[in-house]
Protein backbone atom coordinates (compact mmCIF):
# COMPACT_ATOMS: atom_id res chain seq x y z
CA UNK A 1 0.00 0.00 0.00
CA UNK A 2 2.89 2.22 0.54
CA UNK A 3 4.12 2.56 -2.65
CA UNK A 4 5.82 5.65 -3.93
CA UNK A 5 3.83 7.91 -6.62
CA UNK A 6 7.21 8.97 -8.05
CA UNK A 7 8.42 5.52 -8.99
CA UNK A 8 5.07 5.17 -11.14
CA UNK A 9 5.19 7.77 -13.08
CA UNK A 10 7.52 7.55 -16.34
CA UNK A 11 9.68 10.68 -16.05
CA UNK A 12 11.17 10.92 -19.66
CA UNK A 13 7.75 10.92 -20.68
CA UNK A 14 6.79 13.80 -18.17
CA UNK A 15 9.78 15.86 -19.49
CA UNK A 16 9.09 15.34 -22.95
CA UNK A 17 5.46 16.14 -22.59
CA UNK A 18 6.74 19.11 -20.12
CA UNK A 19 9.52 20.60 -22.27
CA UNK A 20 7.31 21.13 -25.05
CA UNK A 21 4.41 22.59 -23.05
CA UNK A 22 6.92 25.27 -21.70
CA UNK A 23 8.23 25.71 -25.23
CA UNK A 24 5.52 26.43 -27.18
CA UNK A 25 4.34 28.45 -23.91
CA UNK A 26 7.45 30.80 -24.65
CA UNK A 27 6.65 30.50 -28.22
CA UNK A 28 3.55 32.49 -27.91
CA UNK A 29 5.00 34.70 -25.23
CA UNK A 30 7.67 35.69 -28.31
CA UNK A 31 4.92 36.32 -30.60
CA UNK A 32 2.99 38.55 -28.06
CA UNK A 33 5.92 40.81 -27.77
CA UNK A 34 6.22 40.93 -31.44
CA UNK A 35 3.09 41.50 -31.80
CA UNK A 36 3.35 44.39 -29.48
CA UNK A 37 5.37 45.95 -32.62
CA UNK A 38 2.70 46.60 -34.32
CA UNK A 39 -0.59 48.07 -32.69
CA UNK A 40 -2.50 48.23 -35.82
CA UNK A 41 -3.01 44.45 -35.69
CA UNK A 42 -6.81 42.86 -35.05
CA UNK A 43 -5.60 40.49 -32.27
CA UNK A 44 -9.39 39.42 -31.88
CA UNK A 45 -8.69 37.89 -35.57
CA UNK A 46 -7.12 34.72 -36.49
CA UNK A 47 -3.91 33.93 -36.42
CA UNK A 48 -3.23 36.92 -34.07
CA UNK A 49 -5.86 35.12 -31.29
CA UNK A 50 -4.18 31.75 -31.63
CA UNK A 51 -1.50 33.40 -29.49
CA UNK A 52 -3.46 36.27 -27.62
CA UNK A 53 -5.95 34.01 -26.35
CA UNK A 54 -3.80 31.43 -23.68
CA UNK A 55 -1.72 34.27 -22.73
CA UNK A 56 -4.06 36.72 -21.73
CA UNK A 57 -4.58 36.03 -18.29
CA UNK A 58 -1.24 35.68 -17.03
CA UNK A 59 -0.45 39.17 -18.78
CA UNK A 60 -3.15 40.77 -17.58
CA UNK A 61 -3.06 39.44 -14.35
CA UNK A 62 0.94 40.95 -14.16
CA UNK A 63 0.12 44.39 -15.79
CA UNK A 64 -2.03 44.77 -12.07
CA UNK A 65 1.41 44.03 -10.20
CA UNK A 66 3.78 46.08 -13.10
CA UNK A 67 2.29 48.44 -15.30
CA UNK A 68 3.75 49.73 -18.51
CA UNK A 69 6.74 51.71 -17.85
CA UNK A 70 6.83 54.29 -20.82
CA UNK A 71 3.89 52.86 -22.37
CA UNK A 72 5.79 49.57 -23.41
CA UNK A 73 4.65 46.37 -21.61
CA UNK A 74 7.35 44.08 -20.42
CA UNK A 75 4.98 41.88 -18.60
CA UNK A 76 5.71 39.10 -21.29
CA UNK A 77 9.56 39.33 -21.74
CA UNK A 78 8.76 39.01 -17.75
CA UNK A 79 6.62 35.50 -18.28
CA UNK A 80 9.55 34.36 -20.98
CA UNK A 81 11.98 34.78 -18.10
CA UNK A 82 10.05 32.65 -15.63
CA UNK A 83 8.65 29.82 -17.65
CA UNK A 84 12.52 29.67 -18.86
CA UNK A 85 13.39 29.49 -15.32
CA UNK A 86 10.68 26.87 -14.76
CA UNK A 87 11.38 24.92 -17.83
CA UNK A 88 15.19 24.92 -16.47
CA UNK A 89 14.64 23.84 -12.72
CA UNK A 90 12.48 20.83 -14.03
CA UNK A 91 13.50 19.82 -16.97
CA UNK A 92 17.05 21.56 -17.89
CA UNK A 93 20.68 19.72 -17.25
CA UNK A 94 20.50 19.63 -13.80
CA UNK A 95 16.56 19.77 -13.67
CA UNK A 96 15.06 17.95 -10.86
CA UNK A 97 13.14 15.21 -13.26
CA UNK A 98 16.18 15.08 -15.16
CA UNK A 99 18.05 14.07 -12.10
CA UNK A 100 15.07 11.48 -11.14
CA UNK A 101 15.32 9.68 -14.48
CA UNK A 102 19.22 9.14 -13.66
Amino acid sequence: MNTNFLSKIDTGSVSLVLGIALGLYILLFIVRIVLTWYPQVAMDKFPFNVAVVPTELPLSLTRKVIPPIGGVDITPIIWVGIISLIREVLIGQQGLLTMLTR
